[in-house]
């Protein structure tokens, strides 16, 4: 059972929020917080698997509250759920130490995978926030991270690229980005493309799911697209897809 946390100042916003996530197979909301202290002191007292923290809160904000969090109980994973995806809330939010990051137009499914992969040591980051991750890296050595300050530049662009990019890089060998990626050649995403291997592996469902820290129904999702774009009708005619256009190897290296 993943226990979460859930902070936001709005009501209606934490409330929907605790349905969407108590509907989950093996979670459980164990407290709601209407802001960063609330949270802080949530989580103190129940222990959590995962906070599910807002930003924009009064009395103690997200990133001051992560970072209190990252402080008092770091073994504890934050994942950012915020209507704001520009630099600012971005790279201080991930340098104080939040493991994942979403916007509020996420759709259930993102939320909840979210949730699975920080819960297990992952992290999860919107495509748009990926986005902005590879265009600060791409500013070359010498160019600092926006909104987040720096005594120097230097120093900026030394330790902000390793501190934000890494954890996305590393968890790309196990949970890569979500499913609204760029698609490959064949139309097909490399989530698709992922969970089509394991389909060529002989896994159900529930083995997939278990293997790629998503939820059942997010892998029937991806396995119904997967057939669309293939035009197969079921697993085996899937399969023989991956085989006929080198998505597994024949001989299987």
């Amino acid at each position: 059972m993943i226990r979460v946390v859930i902070a936001d100042d709005q009501r209606v916003t934490r409330d929907g929020l605790s349905l969407l996530v108590g509907l989950n197979d093996g979670m459980e909301v164990v407290a709601l917080a209407a802001n960063g202290a609330e949270a802080l002191a949530a989580a103190l007292e129940h222990r959590p698997d995962v906070v599910l923290m807002d930003l924009s809160m009064p009395v103690m904000d997200g990133i001051a509250a992560t970072t209190a969090l990252g402080e008092q109980l770091p073994g504890t994973p934050v994942l950012v759920l915020t209507t704001y995806a520009d630099d600012a809330s971005i790279f201080p939010a991930l340098r104080a130490g939040a493991k994942g990051y979403l916007t509020k137009d996420a759709g259930s499914e993102a939320i909840e995978d979210g949730i699975r992969a920080v819960h297990a040591g992952q992290t999860w980051m919107d495509p748009v926030v990926q986005q902005r991750l590879v265009a600060a890296i791409a500013g070359g050595p010498g160019s600092p991270l926006p909104g987040v300050p720096a005594p120097a530049p230097a120093n900026a662009a030394a330790s902000a690229p390793v501190t934000a990019a890494a954890p996305a890089t590393a968890a790309a060998a196990v949970v890569p980005i979500p499913a609204a990626e760029a698609p490959a050649g064949d139309g097909l995403t490399e989530r698709e493309r992922e969970v089509l291997l394991l389909i060529a592996e002989g896994l159900s469902n529930a083995e997939i799911a278990e293997r790629l820290y998503l939820g059942q129904a997010t892998v029937k999702t991806h396995i119904n697209r997967v057939f669309a774009k293939t035009g197969a009708r079921d697993r085996a005619q899937a399969v023989r897809y991956a085989y006929r256009n080198g998505i597994v190897p024949v001989d299987g290296g």
